[in-house]
């Protein structure tokens, strides 16, 4: 069985960014529902099943580049790293962390964007994503669209760590049981697997980045107010949420978080897949 052949920047570059706009428009309403269900406002309240395509623009705009640049580094990471092929999950798990964080400089703006739009959080002051925007740089600056980027990476990066080197693993015993290379749809099936195993396990995580971005407490209701209280640390918010709501909240949104990223990642994983060896000419 010869081995598959590695893309280029670019290949990785115009795939990633084919990959991620597919998996984002196609699933968005449920994540739109995902996100309603971890709000600290009720899933009724941020809107229930009304308007679940509310945010997508955000989306639009982010998904290629996000993606695109996630997998430019993770492909080279998986090249240059000196480490031997015996610790090649551990050259997966590193390639992919630095790969989201990375992603995450351009995913966190439109993910701040996006949820604050799908939960109505700005009311009527602010129904689309430009108009979203345009209230967050106006209340909390630069500073705003990168709300929650620490408890993004802190999500990502277990994630990743978990799904990438499954997702490699399920591919390199899959290809050695049929004694070729996948195709693309097998690919797929391998990335489905891999990614609802990482959602469902890291969906407390979730919901603390969803807890954070969608937190507006100081900068938008109360700017020049010394006497109200900072925003808690990633590990306070983590304990409150534990005491007052208990581990069901912390939990929210788990089903529709697997089932979202087990399909989603059959569509990312099987599209880049498909991708790349549609641009290397090799059969798909």
């Amino acid at each position: 069985m010869s081995a598959q052949p590695s893309p280029t920047f670019y290949q990785s570059l115009v795939a990633g960014g084919v990959a991620g706009t597919a998996v984002d428009l196609l699933f968005f309403p449920i994540d739109t529902v995902k996100t309603r269900l971890q709000s600290a406002q009720g899933f009724i309240r941020a809107g229930g099943f009304r308007g679940v395509y509310k945010g997508v623009g955000s989306v639009v705009v982010g998904s290629a580049p996000g993606a695109a640049v996630f997998f430019c580094t993770y492909d080279t990471l998986k090249k240059v790293l000196p480490l031997p092929s015996e610790y090649a999950p551990l050259t997966h798990m590193i390639a992919a962390s630095v790969g989201e964080v990375a992603a995450c400089s351009i995913r966190v703006p439109t993910e701040v964007i996006k949820t604050r739009t799908q939960t109505s959080t700005y009311g009527s002051a602010a129904q689309s994503s430009l108009a979203a925007a345009r209230l967050v740089l106006s209340t909390e600056g630069i500073r705003g669209f990168y709300r929650g980027f620490g408890s993004t990476v802190m999500r990502e990066i277990p994630f990743t760590s978990l799904q990438f080197p499954l997702y490699e693993l399920l591919k390199k015993r899959l290809a050695k049981v049929l004694e070729r290379p996948l195709h693309a749809y097998e690919a797929a099936v391998c990335g489905s697997f891999a990614g609802g195993v990482a959602a469902a396990l890291t969906t407390p995580l979730d919901v603390l980045k969803t807890r954070v971005m969608l937190d507006l407490r100081v900068r938008l209701h109360t700017p020049a107010d010394p006497t109200k209280q900072a925003h808690p640390s990633l590990a306070q918010r983590f304990g409150q949420i534990y005491k007052h709501e208990g581990t069901r909240a912390l939990f929210a949104g788990v089903l529709p978080r697997t089932l979202w990223i087990s399909a989603g990642g059959a569509v990312f994983l099987g599209v880049y897949e498909w991708a790349i060896r549609v641009l290397m000419g090799t059969p798909a």
